[in-house]
C-alpha cells in the first residue's frame, strides 16, 4: 500500500488566476467566501483579476495562497485522498496545520495576513534580499557566508534539495556572496525578487510580533502527523506550537530534511496541492524513485486519482 504525503507550497507559487479551474466547486467557493469575510476585502477578485503587483505583496500573497491551497485540499479530501503525513514550505506549513486538524481555516487566514504584514515590515525596503544558489554543497554555503561577512551579513535560509540552497541577508552581503559562489563553482547564483531576507535572523522583529498574535489562539489536536520546517522532524507538541511558528519566520527552512524524514518513515508518494510544481521538482531531485503528483486543476486531480485511487491512502 502506498504511503502518501501532502505538500503545500509557499510564497512565490502565486499567480493571477490561480484556482480558477476549481471555482465551479462549492467547496472552493465556500473557502473564498470565508476568507473574504475574515480579511475584509474581495480575495477572489484579487486572485482572479489582480493586479499582480498587489497579489505579490507579502501581506496579500500569504492569505491568497493559503485560501487557494485549502480550497483545493477540501476538494481532494472529498475525492477520498487522505494523507499519512503533511508538510509545507514556509507559508505552506500553515496549510499543513489546517490539513492536520490543528488549526481551523478562518483562524489561519487571519493569522497569515498578519504574518505577511509583519514579515514585509521587518526589514526596511532596500536593506535585505535573498539569492538562490545552484550547485554548491551545504558546507560550502556556510563557509562562503563567513567569508563575505565583512561586506554584509548573510546566512542560509532555505535548504530545498541537493544542490539548491537559498541565502538571505543584507543586500551588500548577498551580492558579494553571489560573486563568491560563482567563483567557488556554483552553476547559478540568482538574486531573488523578494521584499526581505525571509527565514533569517533579520526577521526577528516579525517573529516577536507574531508571537504576541499567536498567544490567544487555540490549537486543536494533530490528527494527521505534520513535519515542521524548523527541524525537518515530526511535531506533535501542541503546547509548543506557538513558539515554533514564531521561530519559523526567522529560522532556515529544512525542506530537504523534511522529505528525507518522511522517506525514512516509508512515505513513497508525494502530492503537492496548490499552484505550481516547485515542491515536486525538489522531491524529484532528492530521490527520482519517489512517485510525485501536483494538483492545481481538475486535470491534475484526475491524473492523481487514476494513479493512486479515490480511496483513503
Amino acid at each position: 500500500m502506498k504511503k502518501v504525503a501532502f505538500l503545500f507550497p509557499g510564497q512565490g507559487a502565486q499567480y493571477v488566476g490561480m484556482g480558477k479551474d476549481f471555482l465551479y466547486h462549492e467547496k472552493m467557493q465556500k473557502i473564498f467566501t470565508q476568507a473574504t469575510e475574515v480579511l475584509g476585502y474581495d480575495l477572489l477578485k484579487l486572485c482572479q483579476e489582480g493586479p499582480k503587483e498587489q497579489l505579490d505583496q507579502t501581506e496579500y500573497t500569504q492569505p491568497a495562497l493559503l485560501t487557494v491551497c485549502v480550497g483545493i485540499l477540501e476538494i481532494v479530501k472529498e475525492m477520498g485522498l487522505v494523507p499519512h503525513v503533511v508538510a509545507g514550505l514556509s507559508l505552506g506549513e500553515y496549510t499543513a496545520l489546517v490539513c492536520s486538524g490543528a488549526l481551523d481555516f478562518q483562524t489561519a487566514v487571519a493569522l497569515v495576513q498578519k504574518r505577511g504584514k509583519y514579515m514585509q515590515e521587518a526589514v526596511p525596503a532596500g536593506k535585505g534580499t535573498m539569492a538562490a544558489i545552484i550547485g554548491l554543497e551545504e558546507e560550502q554555503i556556510i563557509e562562503l557566508c563567513q567569508e563575505v561577512s565583512s561586506v554584509g551579513w548573510v546566512a542560509p535560509a532555505n535548504f530545498n534539495c541537493p544542490g539548491q540552497i537559498v541565502v538571505g541577508g543584507e543586500v551588500e552581503g548577498v551580492l558579494a556572496f553571489c560573486e563568491a559562489a560563482k567563483a567557488a563553482g556554483a552553476r547559478r547564483a540568482l538574486p531573488l525578487s523578494v521584499s526581505a531576507p525571509f527565514h533569517t535572523a533579520m526577521l526577528q522583529p516579525a517573529a516577536e510580533k507574531l508571537k504576541e498574535v499567536l498567544q490567544p489562539i487555540s490549537f486543536g489536536e494533530i490528527s494527521i502527523p505534520y513535519i515542521t520546517n524548523t527541524t525537518g522532524e515530526y511535531f506533535a507538541e501542541i503546547h509548543k506550537i506557538k513558539k515554533n511558528l514564531a521561530k519559523q519566520v526567522m529560522s532556515p527552512v529544512l525542506f530537504d530534511k523534511s522529505i528525507r524524514t518522511m522517506m525514512e518513515d516509508g512515505v513513497d508518494t508525494f502530492i503537492e496541492i496548490g499552484p505550481g510544481k516547485v515542491l515536486t521538482g525538489f522531491v524529484k531531485k532528492i530521490d527520482r524513485r519517489l512517485q510525485v503528483f501536483s494538483i492545481e486543476d481538475p486535470a491534475s486531480l484526475e491524473k492523481a486519482l487514476e494513479s493512486i485511487g479515490g480511496t483513503t491512502c
